[in-house]
């Protein structure tokens, strides 16, 4: 029977404690899950109800911080010190496990030595809200190849994990080592990366592997200030696996280029959008065109600034009302270029 080290960090969340050291206990059949609780000196009584839950299961152990590490410190202690099994997952306080979902993942991992972790598909839910039913019947999994799974991921510029539905080969977690203490926001997105460098990926189709929690306490944010602090923490996050994982990846020269030129595009995208919804007093669209030409020098040759430059022109004020003919003359232009490349490849 395969082990499986469950990490629950924790401050000031132990009202959810319950439900989320419940989740990866129970339901769970053909593995044998041990859950560490580590509380970072929370200053309510989350320690306290940490304790009542390893009094009441023998496979609930707790530490409690005496001083605040934060969160890189207290996932690197769990993942580092103290998972002994098999395979290990790094649960929130805050977020639960699907019924089966550790099984599912283990049986993967247990058919497929070459995969280092696998993941599937994380419910989000508002706090407050009912849970949502997930489906727990799947159909089977996938396994990519890491340097495939690593180069899609260049190619779009984005993580695709939200974190609570992941299970790592153990093994292979010691081997590349903890979370970077220099990407407190963005470690996740490294850190799959670097797995992804050293082994095969896995997912499980069809099939709900946790729930994430979606609150104002979640460390993403999507207010306007926050759109180009994300464009920054995935910049420095593809930037640190590029440095640290070089050696293992093909291609890193073109992988480099790639997320780079992919974030340009993104940050004037998102200048772009301010001209068509009005919001140029509340989005720093100054700072995503600095963004975009310390990724991209050449961002000028990019359409989305030709798209931004015909919107400066036009002007913030009539640019929302303008914005339906404006991309229907897009949308034309594009059709006929499309047209012109089959004509001329076809003759058609």
């Amino acid at each position: 029977m395969s082990t499986v080290s469950v990490i629950v960090p924790c401050y000031k969340y132990g009202h959810y404690l319950q439900e989320s050291v419940g989740s990866a206990l129970n339901h769970q059949d053909g593995v044998d899950v041990r859950v560490l609780i580590i509380d970072d000196a929370s200053p309510d009584d989350s320690a306290d109800k940490a304790r009542a839950l390893a009094a009441e299961d023998p496979r609930v152990q707790v530490l409690v911080h005496p001083r605040n590490k934060g969160h890189i410190a207290t996932y690197n202690e769990g993942l580092l010190e103290w998972a002994e099994g098999d395979y290990v997952a790094l649960l929130s306080a805050d977020d639960r496990l699907t019924p089966g979902a550790l099984s599912r993942a283990a049986a993967l991992l247990d058919a497929h030595p070459e995969v280092g972790f696998c993941y599937g598909h994380p419910v989000r839910f508002q706090h407050g809200s009912a849970l949502p039913a997930a489906r727990t019947a799947g159909r089977g999994w996938t396994v990519w190849d890491g340097q495939w799974w690593l180069r899609r991921h260049f190619e779009t510029g984005h993580g695709c994990i939200t974190s609570p539905e992941v299970v790592v080969r153990t093994k292979l977690q010691r081997q590349v080592g903890g979370y970077d203490p220099g990407l407190p926001h963005s470690g996740d997105i490294e850190m799959w990366m670097r797995l992804a460098a050293h082994a095969d990926v896995g997912y499980l189709r069809g099939v709900d592997q946790a729930y994430y929690r979606v609150h104002g306490a979640n460390m993403s944010t999507t207010d306007f200030g926050g759109q180009l602090d994300d464009l920054r923490q995935r910049k420095a996050a593809f930037e640190a696996v590029l440095g640290r994982c070089g050696e293992q990846m093909k291609d890193r020269d073109e992988l480099d280029r790639l997320v780079h030129r992919k974030l340009a595009r993104q940050a004037l995208r998102r200048a772009v959008r301010a001209y068509d919804r009005g919001r140029t007093e509340q989005v720093p669209v100054d700072e995503l065109v600095g963004f975009a030409r310390e990724c991209w020098p050449e961002h000028e040759d990019l359409p989305e600034y030709r798209a931004l430059k015909m919107r400066r022109r036009i002007g913030t004020k009539a640019m929302p009302y303008l914005q339906p003919l404006v991309l229907t003359a897009v949308t034309h232009k594009v059709r006929e270029r499309m047209w012109w490349r089959t004509w001329r490849r076809t003759g058609i």
